[in-house]
């Protein structure tokens, strides 16, 4: 008797065409008091002026000061993208924090942020989606089911995040990219299924990459019972970024494409790029993967730097402010997150 082998099982939204009407109604950020320069780097690290850009690619970055904790951050964005959407403050059904990095366990940053609105008492729901650098796109896509499904009509999402908790000065590499900061947005369902619209997403993890990138403590895999000193080193942020870069390097590429075909497009025929702002080298490997062309890909890590879940978010109302997302414009989100995750995602705004 022959055994058939298994059937592969189709993974994520591949093959699938489906296309969710949403609309962002409504964007906002905030960026720490404090402005950290490449040229005070330079200072910590011992190195010569003009040795942290050269070598990270970044200029500045924001660090988030002992009262511009998460929840704090988050809920000033979330009350600009209100502001910006012309919601009231209570005006929504969702309320999903799509942090990188908790500002606690127990409970999540969203249910700080509600208090922090002033809505501890509304009963709109809050809850946290954790998926790292992704966490924002993943929290998108949970969005436009719940709209799909006629649970939701409107929703805001916040990512909100504080690399600099978790960094070690010793780590230039690491230490020097990340910055702190937070972003949100509002969406809301939409009515013509020709307007603005999810109209792709894939999503895929790959957890022979979970080392590449590790904060091990703050939850039950390191306890201060092991001793304060492998306590204060677990809650260290570890990263091997080339090994990230080359493992993200070999997914993306088929995952654009397949995205962008599911969506009708091409990689020339999108109109603008919003990748994660992971790195310097990795914002140089989609313009080389989306043809060379750099006025489409939004780059602000100089700036910013990486700051986790909020980088995408920060990056997407950067090219609001600036009037690239006008009606119809077609946007490929793109990101990479620890684990090692990959994802990209096509909105018609």
């Amino acid at each position: 008797m022959e055994i058939a082998e298994p059937q592969a099982r189709p993974r994520g939204s591949r093959g699938l065409r489906r296309v969710s009407p949403l609309r962002l109604a409504g964007l906002g950020v905030y960026r720490p008091r404090e402005t950290r320069t490449s040229e005070t780097l330079d200072d910590l690290f011992g190195q010569p002026k003009g040795w942290t850009r050269q070598a990270f690619g970044i200029g500045a970055r924001g660090v988030a000061a002992a009262d511009e904790t998460t929840s704090v951050m988050g809920a000033t964005a979330a009350r600009r993208a209100l502001a910006a959407a012309g919601w009231d403050e209570g005006d929504f059904d969702v309320l999903v924090g799509a942090c990188g990095v908790m500002e606690q366990p127990i409970p999540g940053a969203s249910v700080l942020i509600q208090h922090e609105l002033g809505l501890g008492r509304s009963g709109i729901l809050a809850f946290d989606v954790n998926q790292t650098c992704l966490s924002f796109l993943m929290a998108l896509d949970i969005v436009a089911m719940g709209f799909e499904t006629g649970r939701w009509r409107r929703a805001v999402v916040v990512s909100s995040d504080i690399a600099s908790a978790g960094l070690d000065p010793a780590d230039p590499a690491a230490y020097a990219i990340f910055g702190d900061g937070a972003a949100a947005v509002c969406l809301e369902v939409g009515e013509d299924p020709l307007g603005p619209a999810l109209l792709a997403r894939d999503f895929q993890t790959y957890g022979e990459g979970r080392d590449l990138a590790a904060l091990r403590a703050g939850g039950t895999r390191v306890r201060l019972e092991d001793g304060l000193e492998p306590f204060v080193q677990a809650s260290k942020f570890h990263m091997d970024a080339f090994g990230i870069f080359k493992a993200a390097a070999r997914r993306l590429p088929a995952m654009i494409d397949q995205v962008l075909g599911e969506a009708g497009l091409d990689r020339q025929g999108v109109d603008l790029i919003v990748p994660h702002q992971a790195s310097h080298p990795g914002l140089e490997h989609v313009r080389r993967l989306m043809g060379g062309d750099s006025a489409r890909v939004v780059d602000i890590f100089d700036g910013h730097g990486n700051q986790i879940a909020a980088s995408l978010p920060t990056a997407l109302c950067h090219a609001w402010e600036a009037g690239r997302l006008k009606p119809g414009t077609t946007v490929l989100l793109l990101g990479t997150a620890a684990g090692i995750s990959v994802s990209a995602m096509v909105l018609r705004v």
